[in-house]
């Protein structure tokens, strides 16, 4: 079984070793970040399974992360840790789209029950319907999660995003300028070049099935051929 991936956010660099420490030790997978924007560049890198995230930090605090991963991931739970007891700062972390709090100071074991609670809410939520069958791969768009046999893949989020839009006119073309504005935010010449990189990476991706392809179809746009 596979462990469970952690992306942990606290800028109290002792505290955040301690948290990452002991999850550790009870057989978590942990990414410590000390400020919201250095756990903003994690998620986009590699989606946990989980975010652990300090109200009050540096460059990006808890509440305007977790409004940014909300606009692209309505579903990866979001734990906040913070030493507030205003009822308003609870009811504004929900309304961005927490699904739990834990208050300063805790014990491991709570914080533990807390993280596998959501988890197993999550997982009731997720039926194997949502495995999309594409040639010998499985793909999971909620989970962000490339299956060959036994062996997942996970992708980012932008990835999963462009090959759900893919998926959605497979052996068809997909407009170019369309996902750029659609996932990208506009079709500027940056997020082209962007763009091509990600086409890249979904190719290699997907290269042990032959059958599977993404064409460039130049001048319009791209074709997922399965």
């Amino acid at each position: 079984m596979s462990k469970i991936n952690v992306l942990l956010a606290e800028d109290e660099l002792a505290l955040g070793m301690i948290i990452q420490e002991s999850l550790e030790s009870r057989d978590f997978k942990v990414r410590l970040c000390p400020d919201g924007q250095k756990a903003w560049e994690s998620y986009q890198a590699q989606k946990p399974d989980v975010l652990v995230l300090d109200v009050m930090m540096p460059k990006k605090d808890g509440f305007s992360l977790a409004a940014e991963i909300r606009k692209i991931d309505p579903h990866t739970p979001i734990i906040f840790l913070t030493s507030k007891s205003q009822t308003e700062d609870v009811v504004k972390g929900f309304g961005i789209g927490a699904n739990d709090y834990v208050r300063k100071p805790f014990s491991m074991e709570e914080l533990i029950v807390r993280i596998k609670a959501q988890l197993d809410r999550l997982r009731t939520r997720q039926s194997q319907s949502d495995w999309i069958v594409l040639g010998k791969y499985e793909f999971h768009p909620t989970r962000q999660l490339l299956k060959l046999a036994d062996t997942e893949t996970p992708l980012t989020a932008r990835e999963s995003q462009l090959l759900q839009m893919l998926l959605q006119n497979a052996n068809d073309i997909t407009d170019r300028t369309l996902i750029l504005n659609q996932i990208w935010g506009s079709d500027d010449f940056f997020n082209a070049r962007s763009m091509d990189v990600f086409i890249t990476k979904l190719r290699k991706k997907l290269q042990d099935d032959p059958t599977i392809q993404i064409l460039n179809v130049r001048g319009y746009g791209f074709k997922l051929v399965c």
